[in-house]
């Protein structure tokens, strides 16, 4: 399904511990690692995308977490031109997202990558917060920043969030700090 500007509607996962450290995933066979993600499927809302994603990426159930929010907006990122299909059509030149933010609140030893016949992680760790947003693969890493953002008053107090938000501010989205 992809709309009429070129978008794939997608859903983002950024899962938390109490520690609040996020779920920080390796892509099988590959060195990328990333937030669990993927498509809205034709009828599904992003409420029920996010559940079936993340049930077939991470092994989670709804019982094993909390929801705490969801982004305001649809948060957009576009392809570099050497991954775009232009063999495909429509032709899809990148994913809007809707992102949530979710708390643990199962054991760790319900994550399970290995629940569909192709999983999409081999492995998977906790990271300080801010970690993945200069991890990330460079086209994504905007979104990955304006989700952290909106998402950091949810778990962080007022003053954490304001420094942290200074020493973002210090770097751009391509620099590594």
């Amino acid at each position: 399904m992809i709309d009429c500007d070129g978008y794939r509607p997608n859903v983002g996962i950024i899962l938390c511990n109490q520690e609040r450290q996020v779920f920080w995933a390796k892509r099988a066979g590959q060195e990328a690692w990333q937030f669990p993600q993927g498509g809205i499927r034709r009828h599904e809302t992003p409420l029920e995308a996010m559940y079936r994603e993340l049930e077939e990426e991470t092994g989670l159930l709804p019982d094993h977490v909390k929801m705490i929010g969801h982004t305001r907006d649809w948060l957009r990122y576009k392809l570099p031109k050497h991954l775009i299909r232009h063999s495909s059509h429509p032709i899809c030149i990148g994913q809007k997202q809707i992102w949530f933010m979710l708390r643990l609140v199962g054991d760790e030893v319900c994550v399970r990558l290995d629940t569909i016949a192709r999983p999409e992680f081999d492995s998977w760790r906790w990271v300080e917060y801010w970690y993945p947003m200069r991890e990330v693969v460079f086209f994504k890493r905007h979104v990955y920043r304006r989700a952290l953002r909106e998402f950091a008053p949810l778990i962080f107090d007022e003053h954490e969030v304001k420094r942290a938000r200074q020493r973002l501010s210090l770097f751009s989205d391509t620099q590594r700090f």
